[in-house]
């Protein structure tokens, strides 16, 4: 396996991934995959990365801005979805620790995630490569008119945003 910067054309096999992650209920807000040009235009364009064994995405990553302001430039969060077959391979932290040091090469000095609590896998991946639990945001969207809290977690980079 390997990781690579994701492509256009990556987008069904990307976008199959991400329906799984939404089926399972606890991994986004989001209850319908978008069209690729939604998905694009949400996503930074170059911290975007997928995990591919023998022609097949086992798992992808990405991040989008927090916000537009100047004073956020800096600031992403973190989106990483595992194929529901492929899980508990370490596949996760290979993205992430790729997505961490691309990130820092673009300019990013922290990165966010915003983990349903239910999601403990997500969380313990997290926790793994050095993000740390911050707080919690008590009944912060709906999902099928149920409320749902959202843990929140960050990495600050040790080598961008430390002047």
């Amino acid at each position: 396996m390997h990781v690579r910067e994701m492509k256009r054309s990556d987008w069904e096999e990307v976008a199959q991934i991400y329906a799984q992650g939404m089926a399972t209920g606890f991994a986004t807000f989001e209850q319908k995959v978008p069209d690729y040009p939604i998905w694009d235009s949400a996503h930074t364009s170059k911290c975007r990365l997928v995990a591919v064994k023998e022609n097949t995405i086992l798992g992808w990553a990405a991040l989008s801005q927090i916000s537009n302001r100047y004073v956020y430039r800096g600031v992403g969060e973190i989106s990483v979805y595992i194929d529901l077959k492929n899980q508990g391979k370490g596949i996760g932290k290979q993205l992430m620790h790729q997505l961490i040091d691309n990130s820092e090469k673009e300019g990013f000095w922290t990165l966010q995630s915003s983990i349903f609590p239910e999601n403990e896998a997500s969380i313990h991946l997290h926790k793994k490569v050095g993000f740390r639990f911050i707080g919690k945001r008590e009944r912060i969207g709906k999902i099928n008119g149920i409320w749902k809290d959202n843990l929140l977690f960050e990495k600050r980079s040790k080598i961008v945003g430390v002047d």
